[in-house]
């Protein structure tokens, strides 16, 4: 798949993006809970470095020991918004960019049925005020696509944001076009570094990396 004006897929620019997209995937360095965490974090780092292009900025005045210096800095920092658990080391290379940005958190709950489908549902929700600024929503991983549909609607009923930037590290085929199909094509960017064809009934991508939250914080109940 090609980016377009809606997506961009960073992995198809090389860049050291896609050596830490090869580390987070390898089965052997996945071992190290320490450098997984780290390498997402460091890919947070770059989406963020990305998106920042894309974003208002004014010229400001800085005065240096010699003189003023005029240097175009952000009009005003974006909210960062993040599902727990495993977007959390993600948002975290968003947050060490945009060291001034307020936060908001997500919980979504899937759960699964005896007939093989799986519903949604948000458990908790904490944000600042988000009327009329940039929108960053940030999740590792995109299966099926409805934890960030669920995320993108539940903010949305606590104001109505300039502009929702969508970013997920993996994302599968399937999930990316439920996205493109249930949200607005005006004012939306969705971000990717790369995408996988295949989902499993079990909504693992394939070739995917397994479970993020799980190698990042130990295996749950």
């Amino acid at each position: 798949m090609k980016s377009s004006s809606m997506v961009r897929i960073l992995g198809q620019s090389h860049s050291l993006l896609n050596q830490f997209m090869a580390e987070i995937r390898d089965a052997d360095i996945q071992q190290d809970s320490l450098r997984f965490r780290y390498n997402l974090e460091r890919i947070g780092e770059i989406f963020a470095y990305e998106i920042s292009k894309e974003l208002a900025y004014e010229q400001e005045e800085v005065v240096t020991s010699l003189g003023i210096a005029n240097v175009p800095v952000l009009t005003h920092y974006p909210v960062l918004a993040t599902i727990l658990r495993a977007g959390l080391p993600f948002h975290q290379g968003f947050l060490k960019f945009f060291d001034r940005s307020a936060n908001a958190f997500i919980s979504a709950y899937r759960m699964a049925h005896k007939d093989g489908s799986f519903s949604m549902s948000i458990e908790y929700a904490s944000s600042t005020p988000i009327d009329g600024k940039v929108l960053i929503i940030c999740d590792t991983m995109m299966a099926s696509g409805s934890s960030m549909v669920y995320t993108y609607k539940e903010l949305l009923t606590r104001g109505k944001p300039a502009h929702v930037h969508l970013a997920t590290i993996l994302a599968s085929m399937e999930g990316l076009n439920q996205l493109k199909k249930s949200l607005p094509k005006k004012n939306v960017t969705i971000w990717v570094g790369d995408v996988d064809d295949e989902l499993t009934a079990q909504l693992f991508l394939v070739p995917g990396l397994g479970d993020a939250g799980d190698l990042a914080y130990g295996e749950k109940d």
